[in-house]
Parts: C-alpha cells; sequence; structure tokens
C-alpha cells in the first residue's frame, strides 16, 4: 500500500506536530573549554567597552535627494465613497542630490558634513574631512 506525499505531510505536521527544520551552520564544532574562553573574553569586552569601543568611530556616507516624490501609499487619503478620488501626478526624483559623509562612535553622531555639489571625493578630500573630524573630536 502506498500513501501519498500530502497524507504523509499532513500526518508529520497536524497530527504529530513537527516540522521541517534546517541544521545551522556552523564554521567548526567548538570544545567546551572553547566555548568558555570565548564567552570570558565576550564579557571582558563588554565590561571594558567603554574602554575600547569607546575609542572606535566609524563612518558612512549617503546620498541624498534635494526632494523625495511622495509615494502612493503616503498620498493616501480617508473619502467616503460618493467622493471623487484624488489625483497624484507622477513625479520623478529630484536631479540635484548631495552626498552626506557621517562620523559616530558607541554614544551616536560625532561629525556630519554634506560633500559640496561638483566636490570629487577622493583621497585629498577625504583626508580634509579626517583633519576637520579629528578637531572635533
Amino acid at each position: 500500500m502506498n500513501i501519498d506525499r500530502g497524507t504523509v505531510r499532513k500526518i508529520l505536521t497536524e497530527d504529530l506536530d513537527m516540522r521541517k527544520v534546517c541544521a545551522e551552520m556552523v564554521p567548526k564544532k567548538l570544545t567546551k573549554e572553547q566555548k568558555q574562553r570565548r564567552v570570558t573574553i565576550c564579557q571582558d569586552l563588554l565590561e571594558r567597552q567603554d574602554d575600547i569601543l569607546g575609542r572606535v568611530i566609524t563612518g558612512d556616507e549617503t546620498w541624498g535627494y534635494q526632494y523625495d516624490p511622495e509615494t502612493k501609499q503616503q498620498s493616501a487619503q480617508w473619502k467616503t465613497a460618493n467622493s471623487p478620488r484624488p489625483k497624484k501626478f507622477c513625479q520623478s526624483k529630484s536631479k540635484v542630490r548631495t552626498m552626506l559623509l557621517t562620523f559616530f562612535d558607541i554614544r551616536g553622531i560625532v561629525h556630519y558634513e554634506f560633500v559640496p555639489t561638483g566636490q570629487t571625493v577622493n583621497q585629498v578630500y577625504y583626508l580634509e574631512v579626517m583633519e576637520r573630524l579629528h578637531e572635533k573630536v
């Protein structure tokens, strides 16, 4: 007697309350001593986070548009069944955009600046930014 796959799946999931799960991928199997050593190191880092992480500053760049058009969802309005539907005209994103450089540490933003229009972000410009960041910190 053959049982089709659907029946087997139903028995496993509904009757036996089983779920199919994938194994967690780990780089390698650690011994208890290795696991304990990692926990000890992490606890030490957490206790000294202001000493270690408090000195780390990282940065990010992002492009920002002068304006972003309102989305269809953002322009939704409550209307009665008899009232006319509002019209939304298509707009394109602003052609004017600028780059924002942001630097932050464990407590938040330390320094930010907008790159002037037409400025090429190269090593010379970034060195100037780093000098301004250094003055601020």
